[in-house]
């Protein structure tokens, strides 16, 4: 992977940074909790690619009024999200801090990598099964 720019100087860097951030927010433990409540679930990937778009442009150093506009957000919205007042704004804010310390990493919770290494346990089973039988085919083939 390619390296995340802290302070991006165009928009593929800024793409990589809000990406980056998006990721790392979104698979907190926090925000994993939370979308486990029904009602929050609609609103928070927005906001938190609000926050994490904002903060990536803000690094860049564009505008508050000119993320607003590129974003369809007020000025205020970017500004809550840039100084930690919005729940998704600190996550990212945190998100940011780990990517400068630590570098981009996910750590998925013990549910989710069970349930990703089950599934693709189960996949390698299927093609085993698969590749036996085609082998067992073709022996049936070259025996006749």
């Amino acid at each position: 992977m390619s390296e995340i720019p802290l302070k991006p100087l165009g928009k593929e860097d800024i793409r990589k940074l809000e990406s980056a951030l998006l990721v790392m927010s979104l698979f907190s433990p926090e925000t994993l909790e939370a979308l486990k409540n029904p009602h929050e679930r609609l609103t928070w990937i927005d906001s938190l690619y609000t926050a994490a778009a904002a903060f990536a442009r803000d690094k860049a150093g564009m505008p508050i009024s000119s993320i607003a506009d590129e974003l369809g957000v007020t000025e205020a919205t970017i500004r809550k999200h840039l100084r930690g007042e919005t729940k998704a704004g600190q996550l990212v804010l945190k998100a940011y801090e780990r990517l400068s310390k630590e570098g981009f990493k996910i750590e998925l919770p013990g549910e989710l990598t069970s349930a990703i290494v089950t599934e693709d346990v189960s996949k390698l089973r299927e093609k085993i099964e698969r590749v036996k039988k085609l082998l067992n085919d073709a022996l049936k083939e070259l025996s006749s």
